[in-house]
């Protein structure tokens, strides 16, 4: 199947601001089905270009009945009807559906939060060969609930309290479930949203990295004229490295990348990466060490926001220097510049539809390589913006980046000065900080934990305890272990240690770092935490 088949069966999701939106996508690509996800109050042209097959309305803290609710264009529910387009509404997207199309929504006499039970009540192609009576467990999340159906609509599934739990109208094409299939809570959700989409809209399972990898080496070939050069700013992450990795199979040594040592990288971080640039993806680096430019603007510096920034400048400021020479080298400027942004950083950029904003709220001032000269007139290219993580490491292994290196874990762009907390100059923080975070990564590589981990990592606290270390009174610091699992970084669960496991590294870093009398273990989840602690 070529990359325009698969396009063709596109899965179109509408966002109204649930948490939960992003899992929608990452369950429907886990089909082997590509899906997209932009806002839900998007006009009606951005959503008829896409030429989807299906449009998903996503579930959101709204409500329908209330003013300044979002709900999609008018004209949408026309449009999808005349073109054969299916909808499925989910909790909000079903009460904007019956909302929109006649029906009412009010509020719940009861509301439901959490585990529920639903059982079938008509026999229906949404739950395929569910017979009525059948019961399932699903997750709710709703004050609000379904009065009344628009005309053609009928209830095919209730929940234990009677209020209305799926509804559809086969020959509109329009389906609603109150609850959360796409959440790990709903059991039998994945099984509902395969036969949606294989058995009721007829979509092919279609989609693969190969078709990904070849489309994105035609884009960049048609893009990058012949004599065009491009340069890109490794930062040793697996994002930046397959990108790079990416755009030198489509132009070769056209590509110009530089990798930055800022004095902010982990333990042996400078050897490790360039042995992988070099010796086995072949890319053509050039390895700038700057950290005493870093240190030296970083010092006395405490606020985390702040920290960013600097170093952002000062990436961008070598980054300048950079291009001005690859010019004088080349004789003409380089035009186009690569980035490594994911889908989840062009979703995170996206304002949650009905909070009046036109961007979303600070989480990241650094990103990537913002803020670039304005006489540099570099043009964008990101060839994984609509790419997952754990889809980029499948496109790094067809492009055969070392799976060792693929699996690392992600390291945040300011570095380790988002693990120091304060002033990354005070107190050898830096040094104590990498062999801590050294003996804390190599234990769990032993006991063969890595792989099982999305993201661990150690943080430097800006505290001291009292302590007992041979037989004197110590006054050191503290350090905190942070490890996490996820799927795409967008929420996260932290990750439960055995508690031997714990008291080994434990023991370990308290007997090997000098300066270091306590260890704590951060148990919270992303959200309400962010995985960094900075």
């Amino acid at each position: 199947m070529d990359a325009k088949e698969v396009k063709s069966d596109l899965v179109l999701i509408l966002d109204y601001g649930s948490q939960y939106t992003h899992l929608i996508t990452r369950r429907i690509r886990s089909l082997s089905v590509f899906s997209l996800c932009i806002t839900g109050t998007s006009p009606l042209k951005a959503i008829t270009d896409h030429k989807p097959r299906v449009v998903i309305l996503s579930g959101g803290p709204h409500s329908v009945h209330t003013a300044d609710s979002p709900s999609f264009p008018e004209g949408f529910a026309e449009w999808a009807e005349s073109n054969g387009v299916h909808v499925l509404g989910i909790c909000y997207g079903l009460q904007l559906i019956v909302q929109r199309l006649g029906g009412e929504v009010g509020v719940g006499e009861k509301q439901e939060y959490g585990r529920m039970e639903i059982a079938v009540e008509k026999n229906s192609g949404l739950f395929g060969s569910k017979r009525v009576g059948d019961r399932q467990a699903v997750w709710m999340s709703h004050g609000d609930e379904v009065l009344r159906l628009p005309d053609g609509f009928e209830v095919v599934a209730r929940s234990q309290q009677g209020a209305v739990a799926a509804i559809e109208s086969r020959g509109r094409r329009f389906y609603g479930l109150q609850y959360h299939p796409e959440v790990t809570h709903s059991p039998e959700g994945m099984e509902m949203l395969r036969y949606f989409l294989f058995d009721i809209c007829g979509v092919n399972a279609g989609w693969k990295m190969e078709n990904v990898l070849d489309e994105e080496i035609k884009v960049i070939k048609s893009t990058v004229g012949p004599e065009d050069h491009v340069i890109c700013a490794l930062s040793g992450g697996v994002d930046s490295t397959v990108a790079a990795t990416l755009v030198h199979k489509a132009i070769g040594e056209r590509l110009h990348c530089i990798f930055v040592d800022n004095g902010l990288l982990r333990y042996k971080e400078q050897e490790r990466v360039m042995a992988t640039f070099k010796k086995d993806l072949h890319l053509p680096v050039t390895c700038v060490d700057a950290t005493e430019q870093f240190l030296s603007k970083l010092k006395g510096v405490e606020d985390p926001e702040v920290k960013r920034k600097i170093i952002g400048k000062e990436f961008i400021c070598i980054f300048d220097a950079f291009a001005h020479d690859l010019e004088k080298k080349l004789g003409k400027k380089p035009a186009y510049l690569v980035q490594g942004t994911l889908y989840p950083d062009v979703i995170e950029s996206c304002p949650p539809p009905g909070t009046g904003r036109s961007h979303s709220h600070t989480i990241k001032s650094h990103h990537n390589v913002g803020g670039l000269p304005k006489d540099m007139k570099l043009k964008l290219i990101e060839p994984l913006k609509l790419l997952f993580k754990d889809e980029v490491r499948q496109l790094g292994k067809i492009l055969d980046v070392p799976e060792g290196f693929l699996k690392r874990h992600p390291f945040p762009g300011p570095g380790l000065a988002v693990r120091v907390l304060g002033d990354v100059t005070k107190d050898s923080a830096l040094d104590i900080l990498r062999q801590v975070d050294e003996i804390f990564i190599q234990s769990i590589k032993d006991a063969g934990l890595y792989d099982t981990i999305w993201q661990a990592f150690a943080v430097f606290l800006p505290v001291r305890s009292v302590g007992v270390q041979g037989d004197q009174r110590t006054h050191s610091h503290v350090v905190a272990l942070r490890a996490v699992t996820s799927q795409d970084g967008m929420t996260a669960d932290w990750y439960q240690f055995d508690h031997k496991f714990l008291d080994h590294v434990s023991r370990k870093i308290c007997n090997s770092v000098r300066g270091v009398n306590r260890v704590v273990l951060d148990i919270t989840s992303k959200p309400p935490s962010t995985i960094e602690w900075e």
